[in-house]
């Protein structure tokens, strides 16, 4: 009899994939995954700590479970991810419920360490970061679910040591998964029903640059484009500094490739920039945006944005504010800048009052959402080609995918439509998604 397993994720895209990852494992374990807690055997905390937000809804939920806990003595409690990476053992003093965690790198690992950890012999913490080029196999059986989009992590770990970013500390330096492996991956899933790909990495632009992938990115993205049955293709996240003219080429030449990428910008100001440790110039953006448009007139770009960065002088945020309006970002993740310890900006001693920093991430908001809800409006009475992928969370009535510049379509329409791409008739705006209904040929 199968057990029950509760898998609550927070944070980015890779997190996503490494839970999807995770439920694999689990259920070769004979781990049924639930969506109610109450029930679960076990419960699988995946964290992030990038964002002081997401740290915060990750202890919340752990604070949450202590009541299940009591009722259940026996429950399995897991953290993984990140904030597991950060934490390690210290957090058995914060969260006294729990049995095991385990860092991004040790996923491959949850097998044994939670056979030992169902032994009731001792609490287990598994953090250590390897510099093998070797990264284990992938679980990737669907378990015969019908599922039109799927994330493939191509790479892990960062070399930039931005100022304010601790990716480099919890997922370890960069390195690539070999190219056959990916492609023999991204193969098995579209056998599996699955229609597009979103490949993942801290900065996916580096793939293969120290010779561990076999290749650089761009020969990657032209030997997926190549890949019989996948529909469309994704990916994400790029860093400006290492966007080279030979993938944004392949926004013109190859075919399943959507017109969108997210280019985080960060900041507006080459001062602030400079700070940060980009490594690049907002001359040096505003280019890459320029021959991205060059070669894909209608490519979407969507970006991150920080807020209140220590130093940041008014002209330093009026300058993030002119190129968001030259540029009209189709959207855009934007934070207040917060501590997170070792980054090295935690050291610095000129941090900005928490209202000025507020206030600034609302003028941002406020332009963004603008911008946003203007390019919607600019799509009413035209088509979008839209890979149908289930049905909409706002009505069951209607169906929902995705335009290939990465707009939510909502749509009315007959028919089994997932995993298919329809022409839909773009009918209404609305500030995160469009409406519309099932066009006629």
């Amino acid at each position: 009899m199968s057990k029950k397993a509760y898998i609550a994720t927070f944070g980015c895209q890779m997190n996503e994939h490494d839970s999807e990852q995770m439920a694999g494992i689990l259920s070769n374990m004979a781990y049924e995954t639930t969506e109610d807690l109450a029930g679960a055997d076990l419960v699988l905390v995946n964290t992030c700590c990038i964002r002081q937000k997401a740290e915060e809804k990750a202890y919340s939920f752990l604070g949450r479970l202590r009541r299940f806990k009591k009722k259940n003595p026996d429950l399995m409690v897991i953290v993984a991810g990140c904030l597991a990476q950060q934490e390690g053992s210290r957090l058995f003093k914060k969260s006294p419920g729990l049995n095991l965690v385990i860092g991004p790198q040790g996923i491959h690992r949850l097998p044994e360490l939670l056979r030992e950890a169902e032994k009731n012999v001792r609490k287990i913490t598994c953090t250590e970061l390897t510099t093998s080029q070797e990264l284990p196999g992938h679980v990737r059986s669907l378990n015969g679910k019908r599922t039109v989009t799927a994330y493939v992590s191509i790479m892990t770990g960062c070399n930039n040591f931005c100022s304010y970013c601790i990716v480099p500390y919890v997922r370890g330096r960069e390195f690539s998964r070999r190219s056959g492996e990916i492609l023999k991956e991204i193969r098995g899933l579209v056998e599996q029903g699955v229609r597009e790909i979103t490949l993942l990495g801290q900065n996916v632009n580096s793939y293969g640059l120290h010779g561990d992938g076999g290749c650089g990115f761009a020969d990657l993205v032209r030997k997926i484009g190549e890949v019989d049955g996948l529909d469309r293709l994704r990916f994400t996240t790029s860093h400006p500094k290492d966007l080279s003219d030979d993938l944004i080429e392949c926004f013109g030449s190859i075919k399943p490739l959507c017109e969108h990428i997210h280019l985080p910008m960060q900041s507006g100001s080459d001062r602030i920039l400079k700070r940060m440790n980009r490594k690049y110039t907002r001359d040096d953006y505003l280019e890459k945006v320029a021959k991205l448009k060059g070669v894909c007139p209608h490519i979407s770009i969507t970006t991150d944005l920080i807020a209140g960065f220590p130093g940041e002088t008014e002209a330093d945020f009026e300058d993030t504010l002119d190129i968001m309006r030259q540029v009209r970002f189709a959207g855009a993740f934007a934070f207040k800048y917060s501590d997170r310890p070792p980054a090295k900006a935690v050291t610095f001693n000129d941090k900005l009052p928490e209202p000025v920093k507020q206030e600034r991430l609302s003028r941002l908001l406020a332009l963004q959402k603008e911008i946003t809800y203007n390019r919607n409006k600019s799509m009413v009475g035209k088509r979008a080609e839209v890979l149908v992928e289930g049905y909409s969370k706002s009505s069951p009535r209607e169906w929902m995918g995705r335009a290939r510049t990465n707009e939510v379509v909502n749509f009315s329409g007959d028919g089994d439509l997932p995993g298919k791409v329809v022409t839909v008739a773009v009918e209404k705006a609305c500030l995160h998604s469009l409406k519309g209904s099932l066009a006629g040929e």
